[in-house]
């Protein structure tokens, strides 16, 4: 009996990590989807203004704090997979219910920068920022 309750409480902390999880992919998902909408029409409402440049350089530094915005969620997310990975991991009896993730904080693959510079992330800011740079260097 004492050992179910001690299997149940393992399975419920993996829940509760695994609703976390979910909920930073969503963060990701509609960030990104924001960006592109906010972007999108911004610049078409931009590219009709010739010879000012300042509003193209607002919108690239918005592309650039939604970018570091978009990396801090997915080391969140990785560091709450790390999480993940131990809890399944551990005896059931030492399940405590910690949500703490500080000592995942200390991998490479956690830190925003390098989430930043993962493949999802460069390869849908990158093009973005690109493009509003080419919008800058060409407007009259």
């Amino acid at each position: 009996m004492e050992e179910t309750n001690f299997n149940e409480n393992k399975l419920k902390h993996l829940e509760l990590i695994q609703g976390v999880i979910t909920r930073m992919a969503g963060n990701l998902f509609y960030l990104r989807g924001w960006v592109i909408t906010l972007v999108a029409g911004v610049l078409a409402l931009l590219s009709q203004i010739s010879g000012d440049v300042l509003p193209f350089l607002l919108v690239i530094l918005v592309m650039i704090i939604s970018w570091i915005y978009d990396g801090y969620f997915l080391s969140l997310e990785r560091m709450y997979r790390d999480l993940y990975n131990k809890v399944r991991k551990l005896n059931a009896k030492d399940v405590d219910f910690s949500m703490d993730v500080t000592e995942f904080q200390k991998y490479k693959k956690n830190t925003i920068f390098f989430c930043m510079l993962s493949s999802t992330l460069l390869f849908f800011y990158a093009p973005l920022i690109a493009c509003a740079i080419y919008l800058v260097v060409n407007a009259n």
